[in-house]
């Protein structure tokens, strides 16, 4: 068997050489996506509605003020899992599947260390990074010892994700529906026995902790289900002596990786810093402000998970019709992309805008929170229908190898308006005000993608690429 030749045993193929219908190939690669972005969600989500319903307000504002720190560390993860799939992509368009393995190993190997480092580092700072934030004084310990409990997570939730950015490269996005299916099973029924306790037979209540044990729990019995689904099913990746042999660092695969997976990382470091940034402004108006945060964050979450699934559809497309030497379909997947961010985001936009009061008090009962994050959705929902059409854009030109012009682009607006537009919005119109950042930010990075892909990047790339 040559390298380029299918493993026997293989439960799939390659990508067929025209695609019979792009709409429906997305819709079958975004629908498990869509449906895994959240029930990864949900996993988080029932965490936060067992804190905030069974500890209160206090304990949801202490979640929610880690939330932008657990994003800007695993922003690095996210990064080089966008590096993975699109390498992935294109080994299996080219059905190179020593390469796949080569890419999965030096991925895995590196998402471990990663996490490890950044596991020691987090626990050691998280305390002055939670004081620097402004956390309000009343839920700063509770903050604390629950940041400290989510970095040492960090291999582990780190490994998880990575897995699943290696499965969607090869265009399977249901193993990582079916595996976030077990975790969220284990977290439904073991949060609220490790949060209250159970004395009867001895389990002691470990407060705001208990949703960390059960997040490990969760994650772990997903792992170890996947490892058994992909032996059973014989897939490429699949955990056997084959895959074992890559698992080392590969020094020119990993510059690769950096190279292309920086973009996406710098992206998600950066926005957390305005997170960040646009955290400490609320911080300053009191512990329900916090929490109002935090819930508005998590039903944001959901409505920007169909631009996220649609822009790495996108991605991956792009990168397996460049490695199967399709470059002419790159057009026609930016513009299926386009449509269909239009279609799912701004659809769920609307359903969030008018549902949004009933929302919010899943999370908690206090009428001054669900006020203020209510007023706060009806703001942000839009922002992710911008944010999905221009992550569209930018992922299909790294997807080509197009990085530094997209990346300036997102980078510039997000580091330059989201918080100087909150601060100045809030200060003027009041809190709520505030979010405006979200969706005006959005919209600018909107026009300076659209602009670049079809001004410059559309005619000299695809010259290339066809």
């Amino acid at each position: 068997m040559t390298d380029h030749q299918a493993p026997h045993g293989s439960p799939a193929t390659a990508p067929p050489t025209v695609p019979h219908s792009l709409d429906r190939r997305f819709l079958l690669f975004l629908g498990p996506l869509v449906l895994t972005n959240i029930l990864q969600a949900l996993t988080g989500t029932v965490n936060h509605i067992y804190v905030g319903r069974l500890l209160g307000a206090g304990a949801l504002a202490a979640v929610a003020s880690f939330m932008p720190l657990f994003l800007l560390f695993s922003a690095f993860v996210f990064g080089l899992g966008t590096g993975a799939s699109i390498l992935v992509g294109q080994a299996w368009g080219a059905r190179h599947h020593v390469r796949l393995h080569a890419v999965a190993g030096t991925t895995l190997c590196a998402g471990l260390l990663l996490g490890v480092v950044l596991a020691a580092i987090g626990v050691a700072v998280a305390r002055p990074l939670m004081v620097a934030l402004g956390t309000p004084a009343d839920v700063l310990p509770q903050a604390v010892a629950y940041a400290r409990g989510m970095m040492l997570l960090f291999p582990v939730l780190f490994t998880s994700m990575l897995t699943a950015a290696l499965l969607r490269g090869t265009g399977d996005t249901v193993t990582p529906l079916r595996a976030l299916l077990v975790s969220l099973s284990a977290t439904v029924v073991l949060a609220p026995l490790f949060i209250r306790g159970v004395p009867a037979v001895g389990l002691p209540a470990l407060g705001i902790l208990g949703g960390v044990l059960a997040l490990l729990l969760a994650t772990l019995a997903s792992l170890g289900w996947t490892a058994w689904h992909l032996r059973r099913r014989a897939h490429v990746l699949a955990p056997t002596r084959a895959l074992a042999a890559h698992l080392r660092l590969d020094a020119a695969l990993l510059r690769t990786l950096v190279r292309l997976g920086v973009p996406t990382g710098l992206f998600f470091i950066t926005g957390s810093l305005a997170d960040l940034g646009l955290l400490s402004l609320v911080n300053a108006h009191g512990s329900a402000a916090t929490a109002a945060w935090g819930a508005a964050s998590q039903v944001m979450s959901y409505v920007l998970f169909p631009a996220m699934a649609v822009a790495m559809a996108a991605s991956v497309f792009a990168a397996q019709a460049i490695g199967a030497g399709q470059g002419q379909q790159v057009v026609a997947v930016t513009r299926t992309g386009m449509r269909m961010n239009l279609l799912l985001t701004g659809g769920l936009a609307v359903l969030v805008f008018v549902a949004a009061p009933w929302v919010v008090r899943l999370f908690v009962a206090d009428a001054r929170v669900i006020d203020i994050a209510g007023r706060v959705l009806h703001i942000t929902v839009w922002g992710a229908v911008f944010f999905g059409l221009a992550s569209v854009y930018s992922g299909v030109m790294r997807a080509s190898g197009t990085v530094l012009v997209p990346t300036l682009i997102s980078l510039g607006c997000l580091a330059c308006l989201i918080v100087p537009l909150g601060w100045l919005l809030g200060r003027h119109f009041g809190l709520v005000a505030t979010w405006v950042a979200y969706p005006a930010t959005y919209l600018c990075a909107l026009a300076l993608q659209a602009l670049y892909f079809h001004g410059v990047w559309r005619r000299r790339a695809l010259q290339r690429l066809v």
